[in-house]
């Protein structure tokens, strides 16, 4: 048990993700609470600016009486969750086989050189952008694309990129 203090506890977990993660418990079996990882993950990811930490993923195991490995298992194995910071408008880019085949290299290219980070980790020195490299998003007919946050970005060119992350800026 934690010691509440204003809008954070000791533990890592502010009230208001524990409210979120209270929600997804709600729908899971009373004794299967490990249920609600993945989404206990994602909930404090978002609250954490887009990424976890050790801490909070320590937090999420005790307040979800796992052991600590089983989340970080959780967190490691699926690409959705972060470990270290992001932009503000992280760009997941397709570069599965069709979006490569349509171009999506070439999509990468003008990133990397509009945004002046590379693929995989940099964050633009704003705050506002980081690139990612994704596995298929299942919007194939329309290659190449790109999503940040819920939002598909289709049949991109680089002058399509322009007027999109124009929009963002």
């Amino acid at each position: 048990m934690s010691i509440e203090n204003g809008l954070h506890s000791l533990d890592g977990l502010t009230i208001t993700m524990r409210e979120q993660i209270d929600y997804w418990l709600t729908k899971f079996p009373h004794d299967q609470k490990q249920s609600a990882s993945l989404a206990a993950l994602m909930v404090v990811q978002k609250e954490n600016n887009g990424y976890l930490t050790n801490v909070l993923m320590d937090a999420v195991a005790d307040y979800l009486d796992m052991p600590a490995i089983a989340v970080y298992e959780v967190a490691t194995f699926y690409s959705m969750y972060e470990h270290k910071p992001v932009g503000q408008h992280k760009i997941c880019v397709c570069t599965n086989i069709s979006c490569m085949l349509n171009g999506s290299d070439k999509i990468v290219e003008h990133l990397e050189r509009r945004l002046g980070v590379k693929m995989g980790g940099d964050v633009t020195p704003d705050g506002k952008f980081s690139i990612k490299e994704v596995e298929c998003l299942g919007a194939c007919v329309n290659a190449p694309m790109f999503q940040i946050g819920d939002d598909y970005h289709e049949k991109l060119t680089p002058e399509r990129v322009d007027q999109i992350l124009d929009n963002l800026e």
